[in-house]
């Protein structure tokens, strides 16, 4: 009986590849699946009976915000207690690399909670390196932003960059792709991405295409010109060859609603014509990002503190209001889109101004006694941050047929963050706390849109294939032995808009490189997560 070994007998295995559950058992030995099948002559320093309990590969983020609360707490605890061993980051911005510039201005999208720390890297890779040494609880990877590239080379001006600045772009797409970068990462309506057009995005895909990575974008638009934003992730994939994946499918808006049929249409026509296109989603009607957003993308040249700048001018305030009212295909309006009751204000910088989380824009509004567009550039205004807030605008007819797509996998689009501390501090998006739990609960078992074993699978096994991933992502022997085991029928989220600070339940034990980070639902402080490195990988 050897001190690293650990048997789990009599589960119910689902293997991440979508076949039908078997019963029987599993050794684990160092940080690997040893064995699988009928183990009952096996002995292990821990044997656990798991009565029948469903097992599966452990789950995989497709969109994960931990960037800093990683920093802040390693536990990741609302994402380990939904079963997620891989948090895949960097949705258009990323970690690395950073100028020194960069630096300075410790600029990141959306963070809301009170988190400060010290950059101690530079690189893409120095930074998922930190986060190992550190200690984290799941594995991390990242995809390298496309924005991150632009602004270390051009800054944050709207302007097409020079042949010098490209090429520069290009070398450090490189570097991080030869780091580990799954990929490259684009999200396209945040300035500066906003200003980099299908060519720039073509020439820097097709380095991308040559390190067998993928191009995963958040669409030019959801919601106005949705279609038109699909057709151009179609051409820059026909131009590079590259894998793409489109971030957190939605048609935003209500008046966009009856667009997804056709995207489905014409993502399904592409996936028969050979192009390796697939999609990840999160499971709720309601989006979140900064309140900035709002803001046409002409206002955000020069960068955050030029916004600010310009919403303080007289005359470039009543520019801003004018274009925020108009139904416009020239940029994503989410103001337009979601009206002042679609709302919800989730994340402040300052404490004077957190009495109005979890209040709609129309109830600042009318206590204010200010018009929405008014009341929207002032909160910005005083709060000198982004503001983190929840969008209305999905419907949930859509969600029921994204679900049941056997090319889309699943994400969180938010931090692995925990009910204490400085996550306190703010509202987050309920996504963060029962993403995954809902795959399972709410629409395998409860609805019964898809199966347990189809979930499964594109919670693991599919979305690993997708990112090319080695020996994670499945039931077998000889792969790492990253496991979520759960109770099926106890699996549900708790978190809502207003008091989104709970736990999912039903995740009983959750394994991550052979060690036990979870165990009957509480966290062992266990910290075993790694680097998962991409395609392009250069290193021992």
């Amino acid at each position: 009986m050897e001190s690293h070994k650990t048997l789990l007998r009599n589960g119910t295995l689902y293997d991440g590849a979508g076949s039908p559950p078997s019963t029987g058992d599993i050794l684990i030995r160092g940080d690997r699946i040893s064995a699988i099948g009928d183990l009952r002559h096996e002995t292990a320093a821990q044997t656990i009976d798991l009565d029948g309990l469903a097992v599966a590969p452990g789950f995989i983020n497709m969109l994960s915000w931990a960037t800093e609360s990683l920093i802040e707490d390693g536990r990741s605890m609302s994402d380990i207690k939904q079963g997620v061993t891989l948090e895949v980051m960097g949705e258009g911005t990323s970690m690395g690399p950073l100028s020194d510039e960069m630096k300075r201005h410790h600029d990141a999208i959306l963070s809301t909670a009170d988190i400060t720390y010290d950059i101690k890297w530079t690189t893409l890779g120095e930074y998922l390196e930190f986060l190992e040494r550190k200690g984290v609880a799941t594995n991390v990877a990242s995809f390298v932003g496309s924005a991150t590239l632009r602004i270390h080379a051009a800054g944050y001006d709207d302007r097409p960059v020079t042949e010098g600045e490209l090429a520069e772009m290009k070398r450090l797409l490189h570097e991080a792709m030869r780091e580990g970068a799954m990929g490259m990462s684009a999200a396209l309506i945040y300035p500066p991405a906003t200003y980099q057009s299908t060519e720039e995005l073509i020439e820097l895909c097709r380095a991308v295409a040559e390190m067998k990575g993928m191009y995963i974008t958040h669409l030019r638009s959801e919601g106005a010109t949705f279609l038109e934003a699909l057709d151009e992730l179609l051409t820059i994939m026909r131009a590079t060859g590259v894998t793409g994946e489109i971030y957190h499918l939605k048609a935003a808006g209500a008046m966009n609603w009856h667009k997804m049929d056709e995207v489905i249409k014409r993502v399904e026509a592409a996936r028969a014509e050979g192009l390796p296109l697939t999609a990840d989603m999160y499971t709720y009607t309601y989006s979140g990002t900064g309140l900035a957003a709002c803001i046409p993308a002409w206002a955000h040249d020069g960068g955050f503190e030029a916004m600010i700048e310009r919403l303080k001018d007289a005359e470039m305030r009543e520019r801003i209001k004018a274009d925020m009212a108009d139904q416009s295909e020239r940029w994503e309006n989410l103001f337009y889109e979601n009206g002042a009751d679609g709302i919800l204000l989730a994340g402040f910088a300052k404490p004077e101004l957190r009495r109005y989380q979890g209040m709609r824009l129309s109830e600042v509004m009318a206590e204010r006694g200010t018009a929405a567009e008014d009341t929207l550039i002032d909160l910005l205004i005083e709060d000198n941050s982004r503001i983190l807030s929840l969008y209305f605008s999905m419907t949930e007819d859509n969600l029921r047929k994204q679900v049941q797509l056997p090319w889309v996998s699943f994400c969180s689009d938010s931090g692995s963050i925990a009910t204490e501390g400085a996550f306190l501090s703010y509202h987050p998006h309920p996504r963060a706390y029962g993403s995954f739990a809902r795959v399972i609960g709410k629409y395998a078992r409860d609805e019964g849109l898809i199966t347990l074993e189809d979930a499964v699978r594109r919670l693991s096994g599919f979305a690993a294939d997708n990112l090319k991933l080695k020996e994670r992502g499945y039931l077998k022997p000889g792969y790492f032995a990253d496991i979520a085991i759960f109770d099926p029928a106890q699996v549900q989220d708790h978190s809502v808009p207003g008091d989104p600070h709970h736990y999912s339940t039903g995740m009983v034990h959750v394994f991550v490189n052979g060690a036990q980070v979870l165990r009957h639902g509480e966290h062992t402080g266990e910290m075993p997560g790694r680097v998962v490195r991409g395609p392009g990988y250069v290193g021992g």
